[in-house]
């Protein structure tokens, strides 16, 4: 099979399997496939590679995630390495490193860290400063500390397992989060990508989807200093009822930011 033969047979396959743009996604599992190095890849297109091409095909067209075969996905100003033990970085997440980072601060904690994406941004971006990530998840933090040590930040990043502040010490100037939010309703219409290969843990917290809000709501104050900022993404439709949430368990300040769309996306507060 020609290489053109092989890649109209993956665009159809993945067309057939309800994939949004099917073109660039075949350009980019064939780039997965091939080494980085080889620019003309008819010369190359062997029957081996024709089978690994044809293979990464029928993963993404059983919905798994283009960035878990691939391993890595791009965030903020960097690539960071992913798995099915980590929430996906997204976009919208991005809205709280900028904000994040319009402040001035020494010390942050990430609750929930995942791949760890948040927190590294910030430490890339900061030298200076020094951060704490936390996850229940060892598998979690596992790729965490992939990231870490691609970004050369083992001297600036601690990473621990922790039940949110359970195993947390000390004091911060900034608290980041992106918990699970969406609702157990929401959760079962979510992509196939995102329900059947995402860690459930890290999307929903089933029922309202605010019971994580409640938690950090109810505790972050005491690990942070008393000029410090909590700032949370949110899921857009949730910024009146988490920011309830805040005022009711005593925090102060409270503001919600926008994501490029338009969408509540980032609430921040300060210790009443």
């Amino acid at each position: 099979m020609s290489l053109s033969t092989a890649r109209n047979a993956a665009i159809a396959k993945l067309r057939a399997a309800g994939i949004e743009n099917p073109s660039r996604e075949a350009e980019l599992l064939l780039g997965a496939v091939f080494p980085k190095t080889y620019g003309d890849f008819e010369t190359i297109f062997t029957p081996e590679f024709e089978a690994r091409y044809q293979a990464v095909v029928d993963r993404r067209a059983k919905r798994e995630p283009l960035s878990h075969i691939t391993g890595r996905r791009a965030f903020w100003e960097h690539s960071f390495h992913v798995s099915s033990a980590v929430l996906d970085p997204r976009p919208d997440t991005e809205t709280l490193v900028e904000a994040a980072l319009n402040l001035s601060f020494s010390r942050v904690l990430d609750l929930g860290t995942g791949s760890g994406c948040i927190l590294l941004s910030l430490l890339a971006a900061r030298p200076e400063a020094r951060g704490v990530g936390v996850d229940i998840s060892e598998a979690a933090l596992a790729v965490a500390e992939q990231n870490r040590a691609m970004l050369e930040l083992e001297a600036c990043a601690e990473l621990n397992q922790s039940d949110w502040f359970a195993n947390v010490e000390g004091q911060f100037d900034l608290i980041v989060s992106n918990p699970p939010y969406i609702t157990a309703e929401v959760f079962e219409t979510l992509q196939p990508e995102v329900r059947e290969f995402e860690p459930k843990i890290a999307l929903t917290p089933r029922g309202d989807g605010l019971d994580c809000y409640r938690v950090i709501a109810g505790e972050a104050a005491s690990y942070l200093r008393s000029d410090g900022h909590l700032m949370l993404e949110i899921g857009f439709d949730q910024a009146d009822t988490a920011s309830e949430i805040l005022r009711d368990a005593g925090w102060c300040d409270v503001t919600v930011g926008n994501d490029l769309s338009g969408h509540p996306r980032v609430i921040s507060a300060k210790r009443g």
